[in-house]
């Protein structure tokens, strides 16, 4: 099973430490938050500028929230980085649940599933090479992926689970074990139900950090504070894992699901935290 490495948003310098750490150790893929409200690094420039940086590596949205985002502009964007990168794009989608998300980019908070849906409509048609309309020619450069980069959805509602199936190709399950395995199983069924051959791409996700105790104390704050809108933050605190031990049970958890790929989420800013990742999972 894959095991790639979540990096953190609070210092966005740190960024290609982390990465050529990151591609110079076990790690399959690289993996960015989004938010606009927020202060954290935009996840599309930083990714770039990490495939510059890197080789080998996937490089991974956790998940962009696509209805901030005009979809012919965010087409053209993921295709370039998917080209330049080698085919390293994975474009995981998300329809965002904050409110001054949305209203900073004048976007309905109440309409995002459905217009994740019309988007993923045109970027599919985009990426094929198809013109946009009769007005307007194909939109380039083509991915180096055909029909486009690798798309993963993320969420915990019946549509974005069955958006899975519809559009993409497979899934991200940002739940811990205990609740990811009804998740991925509703995800297969849609998947079969819709008729796709194969099976999707099943990537779990789990928050770590690993150090000293102030690594610990970073990471917890940087957690909380990320979380806090959701009136649910300390439950996301309790359930980072801290030890070695528990890092490894998730992983065997996750791998017992038949997960593909697990993040391991870090969100304190030591990148020395890549290296001890890397010395557990080697």
């Amino acid at each position: 099973m894959d095991i790639g490495l979540g990096l953190p948003i609070t210092d966005p310098a740190a960024l290609l430490d982390w990465a050529r750490r990151a591609d110079a150790g076990p790690f399959t893929t690289i993996g960015l938050l989004d938010r606009l409200v927020y202060d954290n690094p935009e996840p599309l420039v930083t990714l770039a500028v990490i495939a510059g940086a890197t080789t080998r590596v996937r490089v991974q949205t956790e998940v962009l929230l696509a209805p901030l985002r005009d979809p012919v502009l965010l087409a053209k964007q993921a295709a370039t980085l998917d080209r330049l990168s080698g085919g390293r794009l994975v474009l995981g989608l998300g329809v965002g649940g904050r409110a001054d998300d949305h209203a900073a980019s004048g976007t309905d908070l109440r309409t995002r599933g459905r217009r994740l849906d019309e988007q993923m409509a045109v970027m599919r048609r985009l990426w094929a090479g198809e013109p946009y309309s009769d007005e307007a020619g194909p939109i380039g450069p083509a991915p180096a992926r055909p029909g486009g980069p690798q798309v993963l959805f993320g969420g915990f509602q019946p549509a974005a689970l069955e958006r899975v199936a519809r559009w993409g190709d497979g899934f991200l399950a940002a739940a811990p074990a205990s609740r990811a395995g009804g998740l991925i199983d509703t995800v297969r069924r849609a998947w079969t139900d819709h008729g796709r051959d194969g099976s999707p791409r099943i990537v779990t996700q789990v928050n770590v950090a690993l150090g000293p105790p102030t690594v610990i104390e970073d990471a917890r704050a940087s957690i909380g504070a990320y979380y806090a809108f959701t009136g649910r933050a300390e439950h996301m605190v309790d359930g980072m894992l801290t030890t070695a031990d528990q890092i490894r049970d998730a992983i065997t958890q996750f791998a017992d699901l038949g997960a593909d790929e697990v993040m391991l989420y870090c969100h304190g800013r030591d990148p020395d935290q890549a290296d001890r990742l890397a010395d557990i999972i080697a």
